[in-house]
């Protein structure tokens, strides 16, 4: 397992803390009940502040899965 999954995995808990852990590298936006535009940007800012990047809002529709998202984090943290 690569070091962005785990993190990444926290990062989902701590916004959806509802969702099993086992369960949150297959979820996407429509598998999560509470994933909506204020659950998108909480998510955003906590991917931020654990791995020091900042996203743009312009792509934030664009990271509707964590395997989206766990994509755009290994683009940006390992270029």
């Amino acid at each position: 397992m690569d070091d962005i999954t785990p993190r990444l995995i926290n990062c989902f808990q701590t916004v959806f803390p509802d969702l099993p852990g086992s369960e949150i590298p297959a979820c996407d936006r429509a598998s999560v009940q509470n994933w909506d535009s204020v659950a998108a940007i909480t998510l955003v800012n906590v991917i931020e502040e654990e791995f020091g990047i900042e996203v743009d809002f312009e792509i934030l529709p664009e990271l509707d899965s964590f395997s989206r998202v766990r994509e755009y984090l290994r683009k940006e943290t390992h270029p």
